[in-house]
């Protein structure tokens, strides 16, 4: 019954994409539109659509970079132009395209003069680089430049801890995130009691997924956390039971309810150390 409220709701929604284009390779744009939405519906949909588009996308990056007997990352080698930091800050912007799991391995070593561009990189079969031309260094003597790197697929920003450690592998701030930018217009229709709104979304990505693609993965996201709310509650005991099983064993729910009895540790047989509180959803110690 709920699914077919659901469904009743939201028959009337339309979307399309009025453009779509390449501005560059490591730039993707996307008009989406989105009608007819109830007054005040578009900014419930931005909130979470917001979210998933910039936090819950998966990209592929470079994340640590290996020089050999190098001091520090502000080091200079002697005949190549930049220095270590600029050389990490170049290895930053590569943007790769993969459906790795895990951390992979890949490398870079030549001899020079060269200019080196993301194209000498040596990949994992299962990794793209979107734009070959990305610079690296330029090496202006005949020196041997070899450098080990790891490529890991995470979501979100990532800062390291700068750190020398004794393998002189020196960790990248990563920017796993396809969504360059998100903006949204709203326009609004009819007379009276029958006002309605149209949203129109504006994306950018850095190429390594489209903006429908971006879209469609957070949609899917949207909709996976929200299905369990979807479903009756059918195997409400079994399901208590699985989440003491999660939960460390020094914490005891004191409440935690699909109605009003309140539940204690006998019923997950956990310790009792804290709580969880059943109106917050937050464990308190």
């Amino acid at each position: 019954m709920v699914q077919e409220e659901v469904t009743r709701s939201t028959q009337t929604l339309e979307w399309k994409c009025v453009e779509s284009r390449v501005d560059s390779q490591c730039l993707y744009y996307g008009c989406f539109i989105l009608f007819l939405l109830r007054k005040g519906q578009v900014d419930t949909i931005d909130i979470a659509l917001r979210r998933a588009l910039l936090g819950e996308i998966e990209g592929t990056c470079i994340t640590h970079a290996k020089f050999g007997n190098m001091p520090h990352e502000y080091s200079t080698i002697v005949g190549i132009e930049e220095s270590i930091q600029e050389i990490l800050l170049n290895l930053k912007e590569i943007v790769l395209r993969s459906n790795l799991y895990g951390v992979k391995d890949a490398s870079i070593c030549i001899k020079g003069p060269r200019y080196i561009t993301a194209q000498r990189i040596i990949l994992p079969p299962s990794v793209e680089i979107i734009d070959m031309t990305q610079p690296i260094a330029n090496l202006r003597e005949p020196i041997d430049f070899c450098i080990e790197l790891q490529i890991k697929r995470d979501r979100g920003y990532h800062t390291k801890l700068r750190k020398n450690s004794q393998h002189r592998s020196y960790p990248i701030d990563v920017v796993s995130m396809p969504v360059r930018s998100m903006n949204y217009s709203i326009f609004s229709c009819g007379n009276g009691n029958e006002k309605h709104e149209i949203i129109f979304l504006d994306l950018l990505t850095n190429g390594s997924l489209t903006p429908k693609e971006v879209l469609y993965e957070a949609s899917c996201t949207l909709i996976d956390l929200f299905l369990p709310f979807l479903h009756a509650e059918e195997e409400g005991t079994s399901s208590l039971i699985m989440l003491g099983s999660l939960l460390s064993d020094n914490y005891d729910i004191c409440r935690f309810t699909t109605n009003t009895t309140p539940m204690g540790k006998d019923h997950l047989k956990i310790e009792s150390h804290g709580h969880l509180s059943s109106t917050g959803g937050k464990l308190v110690n």
